[in-house]
This record gives structure tokens, sequence and C-alpha cells, in this order.
């Protein structure tokens, strides 16, 4: 059911209103305000799909109206009520975030084609959240030790910035988890995330890959085609294992974070682009400038920020956490029920050697959910996640 605010000081033209949707659709709740000050009270106290709402009022126009809503609501998509004189503003709401407006005396086809179609736009804004919810999901960082407390404070301080992070750990660690975090807290979480694994993509691609390239730069490049930088334009780039990147592509990955240019492969044509960058490795990168395979004015432009993911065996009091999350999310990815653990087979796998640390934990949590008994126990964990 679909819940409608009408505010509108005439009464006879709210009494339209409502009749018109009542008889279109007895599925529509609707409630009215006489002016302003009164639908803007009740836009703070009650949740709507939808508001028609006049522009001139007394005590709060309806620019007024709009604008405080969108601060506080800015899901609630409003349909704007226009005499003849007002058209003007009305269509300047629009650029305020009105959804459309409609004029008095107001047209029945066009007032509930449009109704219609601010209801769809509203239920679409309640899908993408849900499953930017879930995305988001996907990304958790689960635990409340020391460590990953600490880890979550310094993102909360450095996501709203531009500043660079280097993110350092073993594998399996959750490196990219922080990366996820980082730009989902952050003002460019609307805009792309990309991501490359600088260690997956062989050495003489990995320009071409990064910065894009023009037609008949190698033998291969058939067409132009943009690069990853290109792509996460006003968003951020997340250059997982930059340990194993190319010293000639470190190059011009310092050049881009120096000018915020880049050049596609083949071409001398600058590309500006406005990138966050945050790094990623599981090398010593202090070695690797010393041993002469990392450029060190590219490390200090990359670690303005330094994260270090601890392992799993540095953090074993969030196992019981992470036990429980991934039972979770595994019985939902196969569509049963959550199994227990008994208390001496979590303490069991509290005392394991995780040499692969997160990811090998949750392969585990899998092999035992598939395997072992309805509660996981002692004997269970012996049998099936045994070293």
């Amino acid at each position: 059911m679909s819940k409608i605010l009408v505010i509108e000081d005439e009464a006879a033209i709210r009494r339209v209103l409502i009749k018109i949707l009542t008889e279109e659709n007895d599925q529509y709740e609707l409630e009215e305000a006489e002016d302003g000050q009164k639908g803007l009270e009740m836009i703070k106290k009650n949740d709507y799909d939808l508001a028609l709402c006049d522009i001139k009022m007394p005590k709060m126009d309806g620019v007024e109206v709009l604008q405080a809503s969108r601060k506080i609501k800015p899901e609630i998509p409003f349909i704007m009520i226009s005499g003849h004189g007002d058209l003007d503003t009305a269509v300047n709401t629009m650029r305020l975030g009105a959804f459309d407006y409609i004029s008095k005396p107001p047209d029945l086809n066009r007032l509930l084609t449009t109704v219609r179609n601010a209801l769809d736009r509203k239920e679409l804004v309640v899908e993408n959240k849900i499953l930017k919810k879930k995305v988001s999901k996907n990304y958790e960082m689960i635990g409340e030790s020391p460590e990953i407390s600490n880890i979550k404070q310094i993102i909360d301080k450095v996501a709203p910035t531009d500043a660079r992070v280097l993110i350092t750990g073993s594998n399996g660690t959750g490196k990219e988890l922080v990366a996820h975090w980082i730009h989902q807290k952050s003002e460019r979480s609307n805009a792309p995330f990309i991501e490359v694994n600088c260690a997956a993509i062989p050495s003489e691609l990995i320009e071409s890959e990064l910065f894009g390239h023009v037609k008949g730069a190698f033998t291969s490049a058939i067409k132009d085609r943009a690069g990853k930088f290109e792509a996460a334009n006003k968003g951020t780039i997340f250059l997982d294992e930059i340990g194993d990147m190319s010293l000639s592509a470190q190059a011009k990955v310092l050049r881009a974070l120096q000018e915020n240019k880049i050049s596609r492969v083949g071409s001398d044509k600058d590309i500006n682009v406005d990138v966050r960058v945050v790094a990623a490795t599981n090398k010593d990168l202090k070695k690797e400038i010393e041993e002469g395979r990392f450029r060190e004015d590219l490390y200090h432009r990359l670690a303005v920020i330094l994260i270090n993911v601890p392992s799993l065996n540095d953090r074993r009091e969030d196992i019981p956490l992470l036990i429980e999350h991934f039972s979770e999310k595994i019985a939902g990815e196969q569509g049963t029920a959550p199994k227990q653990f008994s208390p001496k087979a979590v303490s069991l796998l509290k005392e394991y050697d995780w040499t692969g640390n997160i990811r090998e934990l949750r392969n585990v949590v899998e092999r035992l959910t598939i395997l072992g008994n309805d509660e996981i126990t002692e004997a269970d964990v012996k049998l099936f996640a045994s070293k």
C-alpha cells in the first residue's frame, strides 16, 4: 500500500486530489495537511511514498517544504501543485529535486500518470538501497579485537578525505575488505570502485590495462580502449598486489598521482583523471626498494596512510564471530539453516595455525557445514578440518 501526503491550503483542491486518487486505486493511503508547516511536521514523523505539495501556502511555501524534506528524507518524491502564475517556480523546483509538477485545476490523466511514475521511481530507489546494503554486507569487516577496532577507527578518519592509503598484510587477511570500506565510507561511494590485481596481469599488458591504448599501439590493439584509471574517474581505483607491478608501469602510476593525468599506450595525448588510489601488497616494499624492484618515490606517494591488516593468528578472539558470520553466509547461499558450532568445536578452531588466514577459515567453515552434523562438534572439526 502506497502512502501519499497531500499538502494544500485550499480545502476544495485537497478534496479533489484525494477523491481522484482514492477512486483510482483503493490501495493508496491518503493523508492531508492544510499548510506547509504542518506538512513538514508530518513528513518528519511518518514515512511517505509520495508528497503532493502546493507552492503558494501560508506559514511555509512549497519550495521551502521541498528543500527541508530533501535534507531529512530525500527518498520521498515530490509532485508540486502550481497555479497559473507559479509555472516558472514549478519548473525551478525540478532543479531543486521535485519529481514533477501539475497545474491547477488538475488534469485527471496527467495527475494519475505522474503519481504512478513517481511511485515507481520511489520503489526503484528503495530496491537500489536494499541492493547496496546487500553488496556492502559482502565486504563487512567482522571482528572486535583491538587490531580490527583500530583499523575501523582509521578508516572512519581517512575515508572522507582523498588521502592515498597503502594496505599491507599477508594473503587472505582481508586487505580488499579494507579497500572496499574506505570507498564505501568516502564521498566517492556513488562513483566507480575499480579493482586491479597487478599480480594477475602479465607485465607486458599491465600498462594497457591501467591506462588503455590506442588502435595500433601493439599487434592486438585493434581499436582504442580506455584503461582502469579512466573507468575509475571520480571514484576509487584499488591496486591490489602493487608490489608485483613492473617498473615502467610504476613510473606511469607515479605521473598519474603527481599530475592527475594519464596517457594511453601509443598516444601522447594527456587525459585528466580524478581518481583516489588505494593500494595493497603482501610484500615488504622497503625491501623491494632496496633491491631495486620498487620505486621509492612511488612508495612515498602511496603510503600517505598505512594500514596493516593482522593475520588471523594475531586476532584469535575474532574467530567465534567469524565462524558465526561465515556459517550464516554459507547457509544463505545454500538455502539452508545455519549450523551451530559447539563451544568445544569453536575452542579447537581457535587453536589452529591459520596460515591461510580468513580465507582458509571460511573454507573450513564451508567444509564443516557440508560434511558435519546438525551441530558441528569437536569430533567434526578433528575429522574434517584437520591440517
